[in-house]
């Protein structure tokens, strides 16, 4: 079994997502709003939250990092998550997020986003992540540009038109070579 660190931040802790998270998970992946611009764009029922869930804990076993839990130091509440996906099919290693609604615009995406970084960077080493952001969903343009990611290009992904961002590490120059 794949030991999930646990990461904090001054207001979050990033933590694997268990069973205890599984009724917001569920709530979070119904609400027409945090679904808006992921997958098909559709809410899951909990038969397929649960599934989100175990592919999104899957991937800390197969490829060494994942999503974390987001919490909320001060009350424990989960917010909703971030981290890393690269499942079979996908052009690269990508950083995602979803926040609940009421959680939004309050900076949390980006302390988030930015810890999720600092892992891949020191601990794993990675040459460069991605995010996929869909046409239209500017909020997550204007976060990915924060965390410092350099829209490198746009496609076609699974029937969706995505802007496609690159992170490097910081001690390295952006590089079109990794393009």
């Amino acid at each position: 079994m794949f030991d999930i660190p646990t990461l904090q931040t001054a207001r979050l802790r990033l933590t694997a997502l268990t069973e205890r998270h599984f009724d917001d998970y569920a709530a979070m992946l119904a609400n027409p709003e945090s679904t808006r611009w992921v997958g098909d764009g559709q809410p899951l029922d909990r038969t397929n939250a649960w599934r989100s869930l175990a592919m999104l804990l899957g991937h800390w076993q197969l490829r060494g990092c994942g999503m974390w839990a987001l919490e909320l130091k001060s009350t424990g509440e989960f917010i909703g998550r971030v981290g890393f996906m690269y499942p079979e099919g996908w052009p690269d290693l990508e950083l995602g997020w979803m926040l609940k609604p009421e959680h939004q615009h309050m900076g949390y995406a980006t302390e988030a986003g930015n810890a999720a970084l600092d892992f891949v960077w020191n601990r794993l080493h990675a040459p460069r992540v991605i995010s996929l952001v869909r046409i239209g969903n500017e909020a997550s343009d204007r976060l990915a540009e924060r965390l410092g990611g350099e829209h490198i290009e746009d496609m076609d992904f699974y029937g969706s038109h995505s802007h496609v961002f690159a992170y490097y590490p910081p001690h390295r120059e952006h590089r079109r070579a990794y393009a």
